[in-house]
């Protein structure tokens, strides 16, 4: 009973801006249209807009959370269509900023020091201010500037109770709308919770700079802002300042004598390493929170801001994606359909040969333009909506990949409408996958892995004893029928075989390490034979006979 006000004044809201059928899909307030015109109009006529401009204009109105929930319905162009998410994407999280006086007052609890302790000035007027925090200008007490982003004073009780209301929409939203099985409301809630989530505790954020300012240590393609570890809490952000221009400032790019060919494959480039090199990908990269650094000129580099949204994948996933890009680039659709299987993202009953042709349909047309036309955001986009029909299983952070490469192609293309992004992207993805992978990775993580088998090889006996005993006594289940006892015996082979080469594969690969950095005066040539016969013990195990 909480939420029925506010779930009746978005109701109204929605009424004024004439989205009478998100009010059907709710039967509850029907009846409510018939007051209509008793509600007042909006500041602007809304007849003529589009149905994306006045859902956008009616979040702005209900305020600075709905405006959030509208930012993550934009990223998923797999369920919102896309007039929708095109308006959505233009929502900005600004509102009016809170007394400086009380930041002060909020970073000196927060740090346990008067602000005069631990700055050698602190500016109450902000530089910019959202939803959930606010930016000002600070000196470190050795003259260097800083940025200090605080959170709202009150902030946590309101988006608890405004996320309290978005879920009692989603939930009706669940029950009555008629496409709820494939929108799936509560699945979109439960992002916006995440993210909100993630944005209220600042030391995250400081830690997720620090990870992507170790990957670009050198600072030669992207900065990364320095965190000030000392001056920061879960309330509390201090960073280093840094200046630019935003990437949509062509003006500015040009006037600076920036290259902005070279500028745009390099943005492409980035994209490519932070996701398959080091898995670990600024989710959130829109003009405003990527600059240009107008110094650089002959080497030009972007400044990466607001570290609040970042994504990762778990290996699998990335294998996997990397793969679906390769076949991607080399038109190959017979395998995009098997791996879509083989990844686990659609099940494997489905006819692979009516998934290639789906394929096929939705990339053909783009192969006939010429490549520097074609956008692999839209046809990523495209594939995912035609997959869905073949029951195609997205996780989140597979949306935020897309949505992130929707946000760097359009980078890309507003720097250079002529961009390549095939040319680009193919031969950075190949030289990315081929180290990943190569047999020298492998050996390092083998070698890694050592100490943990080595920890565990005195209980190897143990197991083979029990998968031993198992079989001797039947505890196994077992049938009558020959064939399946043929099986059983076949099974129970295999699990003997793989033990037996595991154990000698274990053996020979923890003695080649021994050799190599006991004995390193007499060479590698016997270790690296040795651990290859370990590693050929490992596959002759585990290869189908």
């Amino acid at each position: 009973m909480k939420v029925v006000p506010g779930l009746l004044r978005v109701t109204i809201v929605l009424l004024r801006y004439r989205l009478d059928e998100l009010i059907d899909a709710t039967h509850l307030f029907r009846p409510l249209k018939l007051i209509r015109p008793f509600l007042g109009r909006p500041a602007v006529d809304v007849r003529p807009l589009s149905r994306g401009a006045r859902i956008r204009l009616a979040l702005n109105e209900l305020g600075p959370i709905f405006v959030k929930a509208g930012q993550v319905l934009s990223t998923r162009r797999d369920l919102v269509p896309a007039d929708i998410a095109d308006e959505l994407s233009l929502l900005q999280d600004q509102v009016p900023p809170f007394p400086g006086e009380q930041a002060r007052v909020i970073v000196q609890r927060e740090l346990k020091l008067p602000v005069e302790t631990l700055y050698a000035s602190f500016d109450p007027v902000p530089l910019a201010s959202a939803s959930i925090s606010q930016v000002h200008p600070a000196t470190l007490l050795d003259g260097r500037a800083v940025v200090v982003k605080v959170l709202r004073p009150g902030i946590e009780q309101r988006i608890a109770r405004d996320v309290n209301l978005i879920h009692s929409l989603g939930e009706l939203a669940e029950r009555w709308h008629p496409n709820a099985d494939k929108i799936r409301p509560l699945d979109v809630v439960a992002e916006v919770e995440k993210m909100l989530e993630n944005e209220l505790d600042l030391q995250r954020e400081g830690a997720n700079a620090s990870l992507l300012r170790r990957n670009f240590a050198s600072g030669v393609d992207m900065y990364v802002p320095e965190v000030h570890w000392e001056l920061t809490s879960a309330r509390v952000l201090t960073l280093e300042r840094v200046s630019g221009v935003s990437c949509d400032d062509i003006a500015a790019i040009d006037a600076a004598g920036i290259d902005r060919k070279q500028l745009a494959a390099k943005g492409v480039r980035l994209f490519y390493e932070q996701v398959f090199r080091d898995n670990f990908f600024h989710a959130d990269a829109h003009p405003g929170n990527i600059w240009v650094d107008p110094t650089r000129a002959q080497e030009p580099r972007f400044i990466a801001l607001d570290f609040g949204i970042m994504g990762s994948l778990p290996e699998a996933d990335q294998y996997w994606l990397a793969q679906n890009f390769i076949a991607l680039f080399e038109r190959d659709y017979a395998r995009i359909a098997k791996l879509h299987v083989d990844a686990g993202w659609m099940p494997a009953s489905i006819r692979m040969d009516e998934l290639e042709a789906a394929v096929r349909t939705v990339c053909e047309p783009y192969f006939t333009r010429p490549l520097s036309q074609i956008s692999l955001a839209e046809l990523v986009v495209k594939l995912f909506q035609t997959a869905r029909r073949f029951e195609l299983i997205l996780q989140p952070q597979l949306i935020l990949l897309q949505k992130t490469l929707l946000n760097i192609e359009g980078v890309g293309r507003m720097l250079d409408p002529e961009i390549d992004i095939w040319a680009v992207a193919h031969p950075v993805l190949k030289r990315i996958l081929r180290e990943r992978y190569s047999p020298l990775r492998t050996l390092r993580e083998i070698r890694k892995r050592v100490p943990e088998w080595f920890h565990n090889a005195p209980q190897l006996p143990e197991l083979v004893r029990d998968a031993m005993r198992q079989i001797a006594v039947g505890e196994q289940r077992m049938v009558a029928d020959f064939e399946m006892l043929g099986h059983q015996r076949d099974l129970a082979r295999r699990v003997l075989r793989m033990v037996g080469c595991g154990m000698l594969g274990g053996t020979l690969i923890v003695s080649a390490t021994l050799l190599a950095t006991l004995s390193p005066q007499h060479g590698m040539l016997l270790p690296a034979c040795v651990g290859a016969a370990g590693l050929l013990s490992f596959v002759y195990g585990w290869v189908r006979r």
